[in-house]
Protein backbone atom coordinates (compact mmCIF):
# COMPACT_ATOMS: atom_id res chain seq x y z
CA UNK A 1 0.00 0.00 0.00
CA UNK A 2 1.28 3.42 -0.87
CA UNK A 3 1.56 6.16 1.83
CA UNK A 4 0.26 9.64 0.43
CA UNK A 5 0.53 12.61 1.81
CA UNK A 6 -2.66 12.97 2.91
CA UNK A 7 -2.85 9.49 4.90
CA UNK A 8 0.36 11.16 6.82
CA UNK A 9 -1.87 13.98 7.65
CA UNK A 10 -4.90 12.15 8.14
CA UNK A 11 -3.23 10.12 11.32
CA UNK A 12 -1.29 12.84 12.68
CA UNK A 13 -4.59 15.00 12.95
CA UNK A 14 -6.16 11.85 14.67
CA UNK A 15 -2.91 11.26 17.11
CA UNK A 16 -3.18 15.06 17.60
CA UNK A 17 -6.79 14.95 18.92
CA UNK A 18 -7.17 12.08 21.16
CA UNK A 19 -5.30 13.63 24.21
CA UNK A 20 -7.34 16.31 23.93
CA UNK A 21 -10.88 14.28 24.17
CA UNK A 22 -9.19 12.68 26.99
CA UNK A 23 -8.11 16.45 29.00
CA UNK A 24 -11.99 17.62 28.05
CA UNK A 25 -13.30 14.26 29.80
CA UNK A 26 -11.10 14.60 32.94
CA UNK A 27 -12.19 18.55 33.10
CA UNK A 28 -15.24 17.28 33.30
CA UNK A 29 -15.95 15.54 36.59
CA UNK A 30 -19.63 14.59 35.82
CA UNK A 31 -18.29 12.86 32.45
CA UNK A 32 -15.41 11.50 33.67
CA UNK A 33 -17.40 9.46 36.67
CA UNK A 34 -20.55 8.90 34.51
CA UNK A 35 -22.89 10.83 36.04
CA UNK A 36 -24.44 11.74 32.73
CA UNK A 37 -25.74 8.67 31.89
CA UNK A 38 -28.10 8.59 34.77
CA UNK A 39 -28.45 12.22 36.07
CA UNK A 40 -29.18 15.55 33.46
CA UNK A 41 -29.16 19.10 34.52
CA UNK A 42 -32.84 20.15 34.41
CA UNK A 43 -34.74 16.83 34.04
CA UNK A 44 -34.92 13.63 36.20
CA UNK A 45 -34.02 10.64 34.24
CA UNK A 46 -32.77 7.31 36.01
CA UNK A 47 -31.64 9.84 39.08
CA UNK A 48 -32.91 13.12 39.96
CA UNK A 49 -31.60 16.34 37.88
CA UNK A 50 -28.53 18.21 39.63
CA UNK A 51 -31.35 21.43 39.47
CA UNK A 52 -33.72 19.23 41.80
CA UNK A 53 -30.62 18.04 44.05
CA UNK A 54 -29.36 21.47 44.72
CA UNK A 55 -32.99 23.26 45.22
CA UNK A 56 -33.46 20.40 48.18
CA UNK A 57 -29.97 21.31 49.80
CA UNK A 58 -28.39 18.64 49.78
CA UNK A 59 -24.86 18.16 51.22
CA UNK A 60 -21.95 16.71 48.93
CA UNK A 61 -20.66 14.83 51.99
CA UNK A 62 -23.86 13.32 52.45
CA UNK A 63 -24.17 12.05 48.85
CA UNK A 64 -20.90 11.03 48.47
CA UNK A 65 -21.45 8.32 51.61
CA UNK A 66 -23.98 7.10 49.85
CA UNK A 67 -22.54 6.56 46.29
CA UNK A 68 -19.38 4.91 48.12
CA UNK A 69 -21.99 2.87 50.41
CA UNK A 70 -24.21 2.19 47.83
CA UNK A 71 -27.80 3.81 49.46
CA UNK A 72 -30.11 5.28 47.07
CA UNK A 73 -27.44 5.52 44.47
CA UNK A 74 -25.29 2.37 42.74
CA UNK A 75 -22.02 2.35 44.89
CA UNK A 76 -18.62 3.85 43.27
CA UNK A 77 -15.50 2.55 44.01
CA UNK A 78 -13.33 5.87 43.69
CA UNK A 79 -11.98 8.29 45.23
CA UNK A 80 -13.80 10.35 47.72
CA UNK A 81 -12.38 13.59 46.89
CA UNK A 82 -12.97 12.66 42.94
CA UNK A 83 -16.70 11.90 43.71
CA UNK A 84 -17.08 15.17 46.02
CA UNK A 85 -15.65 17.15 43.00
CA UNK A 86 -18.27 15.90 40.39
CA UNK A 87 -21.06 16.30 43.20
CA UNK A 88 -20.01 19.92 43.89
CA UNK A 89 -20.03 20.61 39.80
CA UNK A 90 -23.90 18.90 40.21
CA UNK A 91 -24.92 21.08 43.12
CA UNK A 92 -23.44 24.08 41.24
CA UNK A 93 -26.22 23.83 38.70
CA UNK A 94 -28.11 26.58 38.64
Amino acid sequence: MKTTPSMILAALLSAALLPTAALAQADDPLKANGCLNCHDKEKKKVGPSFKDSAAKGVKPDDVVAKMKEGKGHPKLAKPDAELKKAVETALSTK
